[in-house]
């Protein structure tokens, strides 16, 4: 053998070893999965990205061009395990196409301020879990990113203590530059004797619509175990504005989602959050197309392809477009890489309570209200063929609830993007939520009847609006709106973090509340003046709702008013009654009072009454 070959051997060795190490680095960010490992089409080629930082022009960032350009997160804690995100890039700027690795992959040029043609060396990420008592690291490990996700970095952190509060910090390898240092928390161990439990439920954060004071309140107050969010977490409009949306026009490519969310996440409040719990996350129909459904949305009803730029792109390439880009963004564990739009999954908290988080927009929808199909939804919203959820994830829940039920969990807690109480607006029937589902509906109280699976609570978002009620079969079980007998459980439905609620000012806020409540006999309560969240204290013995919100999301601010708060005692399924203890501070309670308190903003105090603050406060 010649001395040439025998070079050339030691370095096909050489290489065969890195790409070994790298795959295994690579490997340890789970993005790299997202969001399929066995679809070419969606995957990363891991090899073949080891194998181009071995060129001789792979150009390799210096520790000092790179930054954490959008804070840090975690979520989906396990009792064992949590997952971290953050992203190590050269510019808050996303990839500038869609990549793939059969071409050069676009890099950032500090000289040209744009994207040129170059194969980037991988980046190199160390991470640490460490006690903030002791210091003491409990869970380390390294990995790499490249611009082929997005520079963005998900890892699970494993081999950690249930119920326990961690911190965590990620570090460019070889290098002094860091991220800020996180907090987060583990699940309970499902056999856990919890004395309490406390979640902060979010939904519908619009970045151009206002800032997200709902999330920075949270945080600073600082009482919520865990995050919760049910969706519409980014819009993929073309709003205008002070925050005007980046990209400037409807999201359609993978590098329209990414840049989104990275927009969003620019949000100081939306970054402290991010920080300092975890989450627990959901989409709703925004994350990828107003009032999505199994084979289009209201935006996009070609089910073959539609016009974009200079191309073409189909309902489904745009939805895998917004789901890898969610998956890349979000602290989210994917829990099924053969069903990559799948985030339907349920979290044991203990022996208190399952949480039950369900996708009732993008999984397998029937058809939905479009904007044109309204009164043929309306005809066919009773059809018992028509699933929320598809068959797949329906049958799922329902043995997920006696599941629950049979293990002896408190209480069964339902994550679900949509109001499900059966609730009449003024503006007349809505197809686009449970209303348009009829028979499915029915099928999930039939359950819970026939079951006697008691104790369930169902959360929604979407509306932009206050929503409690009791949960009750209408027409086919008895039930008293007074004394809330025969229920078989309550729904706790929020306002948004930002997006636009009730279009007026607080008295006829109020005034149109007062007409829901009065006309739906399961309405307890209803506000849809204020924007915010509510948070759930629950307990063996009970569950506590307290709303909060704010009284303008136009800047950014700490206002954070008590608006109302609830009652459900283990076993009773149904409100406490009087409801709210007949006293609420905006909205209107069923047989009770609304009472405006006097208030402190700013270190001077007005009356919180329907003519000055209205005059003062308008939430956009």
């Amino acid at each position: 053998m010649s001395l040439t070959m025998v070079n050339l051997a030691v370095i096909g060795l050489v290489a065969e070893v890195f790409v070994g190490f790298a795959v295994a680095t690579f490997n340890g960010n789970l993005n790299y999965a997202s969001p399929s490992r066995r679809h070419s089409g969606l995957g990363i080629d891991v090899p073949r990205v080891s194998m181009r930082s071995l060129k001789r022009d792979a150009i390799a960032y210096k520790a000092e061009e790179l930054s954490f350009t959008h804070g840090i997160a975690s979520g989906d804690p396990y009792p064992e395990s949590v997952i971290l995100w953050t992203r190590v890039a050269p510019s808050l700027s996303s990839d500038a196409s869609n990549i793939t690795v059969e071409g050069p992959v676009p890099l950032y040029s500090h000289e040209t301020q744009n994207y040129i043609n170059a194969d980037p060396s991988p980046i190199c990420v160390n991470w640490n879990v460490f006690l903030n008592e002791t210091g003491e690291v409990v869970s380390s490990g390294q990995g790499f990113t490249t611009s082929d996700i997005d520079y963005t970095v998900k890892v699970e952190a494993t081999k950690l203590k249930p119920f326990t509060v961690y911190n965590y910090q990620f570090t460019i390898c070889g290098s002094n530059i860091t991220s800020p240092i996180g907090r987060t928390k583990t699940a309970p161990v499902a056999n856990a004797d919890l004395l309490e439990l406390k979640l902060a439920v979010f939904s519908c954060s619009n970045y151009p619509n206002g800032y997200f004071n709902a999330y920075g309140n949270a945080a600073r107050k600082d009482e919520q175990d865990y995050f919760i969010h049910l969706g519409d977490y980014i819009y993929e409009g073309n709003a205008k504005g002070e925050r005007a949306h980046e990209p400037g026009k409807y999201l359609f490519s993978l590098h329209d989602y990414r840049t989104r969310h990275g927009q969003y996440r620019t949000d100081p409040d939306l970054q402290l959050a991010s920080q300092n719990f975890a989450w627990i996350t959901t989409w709703d129909d925004h994350e990828v197309s107003d009032n999505g459904y199994r084979d289009g949305s209201s935006a996009l009803n070609n089910t073959e392809q539609s016009f974009l730029n200079d191309g073409f792109v189909s309902v489904d390439q745009r939805k895998m477009n917004a789901v890898r880009a969610y998956f890349e963004w979000m602290p989210i564990r994917q829990i099924d890489l053969d069903d990559n739009l799948r985030v339907w999954r349920s979290f044991q908290m203990g022996n208190l309570l399952d949480l039950i988080v369900l996708d009732t927009r993008n999984y397998d929808r029937s058809i939905t209200s479009l904007g044109w199909d309204n009164e043929y939804i309306e005809q066919i919203s009773n059809d018992a063929s028509r699933s929320l959820m598809g068959s797949h994830q329906e049958n799922w829940f329902y043995n997920q609830l006696s599941k629950s039920s049979n293990r002896g969990a408190t209480w069964r807690i339902i994550g679900n993007q949509i109001v499900f109480s059966h609730i009449s607006a003024s503006s007349g029937f809505s197809g686009d939520n449970w209303n348009g589902y009829v028979a499915n509906r029915n099928r999930t109280l039939k359950h819970l009847y026939n079951n006697n699976i008691s104790n369930t609570v169902f959360l929604a978002g979407d509306s932009h609006q206050n929503w409690v009620s009791d949960l009750v079969w209408l027409d086919e079980k008895p039930y008293s709106a007074e004394t809330g007998d025969g229920a078989i459980g309550v729904e706790f439905a929020g306002t948004a973090v930002s997006s636009t609620g009730f279009n007026g000012l607080i008295a006829p806020a109020r005034a149109e509340a007062m007409k829901l409540v009065d006309e739906n006999r399961v309405l307890q309560w209803q506000d849809g003046y204020y924007r915010g969240y509510y948070l759930l204290t629950i307990s063996p013995e009970k569950l506590e709702a307290r709303y909060y919100g704010s009284p303008s999301v136009a800047t950014r601010n700490a206002w954070d008013l008590p608006l109302a708060n609830f009652t459900v005692f283990a076993g009773a399924n149904k409100l406490a009654r009087p409801v709210a203890g007949g006293s609420v501070e905006a909205g209107f309670v069923k047989g009770g009072v609304t009472n405006p308190t006097n208030i402190t903003l700013n270190t001077e105090t007005w009356e919180w009454d329907i003519v000055g603050f209205d005059k003062m406060y308008i939430t956009t």
